[in-house]
């Protein structure tokens, strides 16, 4: 009589028998918006799907390859990308619903949210890092409409320098503030005010790498009643002060 194998025995069979030249993630490229990439334990992009490929200026995955995150972003992105990849390796705990913020040139932040898990080999052992990335508002539509915190976050996009009532978001998006609160927090892991402080130094870091940036004039035009608060705020997040940044950035440029 012939063994009827268990369904873990025969995805292990069938995943053992794929060629490395399988190239599964191309799939990734028929799914509009998401972009897949893969690194080794060293942190180097060993594979991507070409809509990953393309948004980061490059033509081939093998233009990609071998590079790491400190070769293609800016030194505070890929610090904090390095560290998400850093835990995932360590703990062997996958790290999902990552909400990234990027600006555009005008200073407008895009959320995008990025799914991290770690990859192992036939021993078991964590060898590298397997991971999705999409815009925040595909990923809306898509995954989590449930949330019904568009609004409020469209809103806070286009007006977190100014002062922003938690009161008046939850009656645009027809919740109680408690009930806003938990939407955030199941989303990003924290208050709609901490969200959008973290928003306001993420800023901050951007505007403090312009050559003419001037700490207390960042602090103005973030929306910080002064200097003082701008830095307390600044160290608070990012373990350093506003003056300290600038002149670690400024050193690595050189």
């Amino acid at each position: 009589m012939m063994r009827v194998m268990s369904a873990a025995d025969l995805r292990h069979q069938f995943l053992q028998a794929l060629a490395p030249e399988s190239q599964f993630y191309r799939l990734f490229d028929h799914l509009p918006g998401i972009s897949f990439f893969a690194k080794n334990s060293r942190f180097q992009f060993v594979c991507a799907n070409q809509h990953f490929v393309e948004s980061l200026g490059f033509t081939e995955e093998t233009d990609l390859i071998g590079k790491e995150d400190f070769d293609i972003f800016p030194q505070r992105l890929a610090e904090n990308f390095r560290r998400d990849d850093e835990e995932v390796l360590k703990t062997g705990q996958a790290r999902l619903n990552i909400v990234e913020l990027f600006f555009n040139p005008q200073g407008i932040p895009d959320w995008f949210i990025t799914h991290k898990m770690p990859m192992h080999d036939k021993r078991g052992r964590i060898i590298g890092i397997m991971g999705t990335t999409q815009s925040y508002g595909q990923a809306v539509q898509n995954v989590h409409p449930y949330l019904h915190i568009d609004r409020a976050l469209a809103y806070i996009r286009e007006h977190f320098k100014e002062r922003i009532s938690i009161e008046e978001l939850a009656e645009m998006v027809h919740l109680s503030t408690r009930q806003l609160h938990r939407k955030f927090v199941e989303t990003f892991g924290c208050s709609p005010q901490a969200f959008i402080m973290k928003l306001r130094v993420q800023a901050g870091c951007e505007a403090l790498q312009r050559e003419d940036a001037q700490i207390s004039q960042v602090a103005t035009d973030l929306g910080f009643c002064d200097q003082s608060s701008f830095t307390h705020h600044f160290h608070k997040l990012m373990g350093m002060t506003p003056l300290r940044f600038q002149r670690q950035f400024r050193l690595v440029r050189r």
